[in-house]
């Protein structure tokens, strides 16, 4: 998602890079550049309108226009009216004594579901006991998928069998939640195909009757501007808390996301990235202005790191970089465990680290090249992991090439990869988050640099360049300390 968009926001940027100086007339071309990528990532109108009003009057102003880094300026504004755009953010669930009842709603094929789920795992996350209930009747396979997903999560699924009245099935969850002990409820409530009279007249009952605490809309950022116009028709109906957007893992342009606050005034507070269950992230703007104007999304890696990372791992990794060692099979682990934070075009992403290696990337299937690499390096012996250089010779390397499905000058690539990554891996023992960053940025450009977009193992070089003469004086002084080692001897 946003990808065409942080392309063409670029672009326009980019377009103001390298002028002497700047005028109104060329920063007006690169504003007019702005609001065209905005309305082609199909941000609603009226919303462009006024965003573009307010960015204008900031970067027409004296400040910006006489600014020795006017074009950096210009990002800076853009970026703070996206935050203001979508924000701000209240991420509290106003969770209470007693049982909190969350009411999830929306059309269907939203991924409401799912998105119950995926909420309740959140929830347990944070040491409170949630409680599912399956209050969408009218889709038959809802009330099994529901079970299916709280075996998954260990989390209990509240249903009636036979059951035809959704207000009578929520009411008797209540009853339920309140009597094993529960913390947290959450009502999976009934979709329609478009919204009518009768989703509103169901929903508007549960509403008035159970009394949830928070009544969220579970929006699919596929649809674009479809997905802000039920929101503002479920808003007035309901009095919404709060946005819940799903599929921003998928092509959507992102207009809706940027749209959905300044239409209905409900912000989002939560977004889905994934299939998997715990594929479900707080909403944060400035974050999500970062990752628009490719600047990345550092704090939300280091979350999900803490998350999904195996920390005593890690731990032990650090350990052995910290005394020098780095091996084939340490990197393996490494890889495994970035591949837990998604596809890797997202990872880098994040890392504000997509723009430039996506391009190198082309149609490359990073995934598939990853499994190329687990299967070069599984193929290999302990010994060839812990010192590949030196072990793996020509006989060595037709064996793991033949091991793991691959042509020898691939064993011989990851081989070369690798030393250059040993040394760098080493280098970043000890470094904090944002030092990390700052290298993984260095690297970026030095593959950007690299035809064959490979990294050059660190030379250590003396710090300039020696003369013929100094030369051959140096290695005058070395021969006459040979003789004089010799003659010690001798005596």
């Amino acid at each position: 998602m946003f990808d065409s968009l942080t392309q063409k926001l670029g672009s326009a940027f980019q377009s103001l890079r390298g002028r002497g100086t700047l005028t109104e007339s060329n920063m007006r071309d690169g504003l007019k550049q702005v609001e065209e990528a905005l309305l082609e990532a199909d941000v609603s109108f009226p919303v462009v309108k006024d965003f573009m009003a307010r960015v204008s009057e900031e970067a027409l102003g004296e400040r910006v226009l006489k600014s020795l880094t006017p074009d950096q300026q210009l990002v800076g504004v853009v970026n703070q009216e996206l935050i203001n755009l979508m924000g701000p953010v209240d991420h509290s669930l106003h969770l209470h004594t007693g049982v909190t009842i969350l009411m999830l709603c929306g059309l269907q094929g939203s991924g409401k579901t799912t998105t119950c789920a995926k909420l309740a795992a959140l929830i347990k996350e944070r040491k409170k006991r949630p409680m599912l209930a399956a209050a969408d009747l009218q889709r038959p396979a809802a009330i099994e998928q529901l079970h299916v997903l709280g075996r998954q999560i260990d989390v209990p699924v509240f249903s009636v069998t036979g059951a035809t009245d959704p207000v009578q099935v929520c009411q008797e969850a209540v009853r339920a939640a309140k009597a094993q002990g529960v913390d947290v409820l959450i009502l999976d409530t009934a979709g329609r195909l478009a919204i009518d009279q009768e989703l509103m007249s169901e929903l508007t009952q549960i509403d008035r009757r159970v009394e949830p605490d928070q009544v969220y809309l579970v929006v699919d950022g596929m649809t674009g501007q479809d997905a802000v116009n039920s929101a503002k028709g479920f808003n007035e109906a309901l009095e919404l808390d709060g946005c819940i957007m799903t599929k921003l893992d998928g092509d959507a342009r992102g207009g809706a996301a940027l749209s959905v606050k300044h239409v209905t005034g409900v912000p989002i507070k939560f977004i889905g990235t994934g299939e998997h269950i715990d594929a479900l992230e707080e909403f944060h703007p400035e974050r999500m202005a970062g990752r628009i104007l490719g600047m990345g999304d550092v704090l939300t890696l280091v979350e999900q790191a803490h998350r999904k990372f195996d920390q005593e791992e890690m731990a032990r990794q650090q350990e052995q970089m910290l005394k020098g060692e780095f091996t084939l099979d340490d990197f393996r682990k490494q890889l495994s465990q970035i591949t837990k934070l998604g596809p890797m075009q997202k990872v880098m992403g994040m890392m504000g680290l997509d723009g430039g290696l996506s391009k190198m990337a082309g149609d490359v299937d990073m995934e598939g090249q990853m499994q190329r690499l687990f299967g070069i390096i599984d193929s290999m012996t302990a010994e060839e992991k812990r010192n590949p250089k030196k072990v793996i010779d020509q006989s060595r390397r037709r064996r793991i090439a033949a091991g793991s499905g691959v042509e020898p000058h691939e064993v011989n690539d990851l081989i070369k990869q690798f030393d250059g990554m040993a040394s760098m891996m080493k280098e970043m023992a000890g470094m904090g988050v944002m030092d990390r960053i700052r290298m993984a940025k260095q690297m970026q450009n030095q593959l950007a640099n690299n035809p064959n977009a490979q990294l050059a193992k660190k030379k250590v070089g003396t710090g300039k360049r020696l003369t013929p003469q100094e030369r051959a004086r140096m290695k005058k002084d070395r021969d006459r300390e040979a003789r004089r080692r010799k003659r010690m001897g001798k005596s």
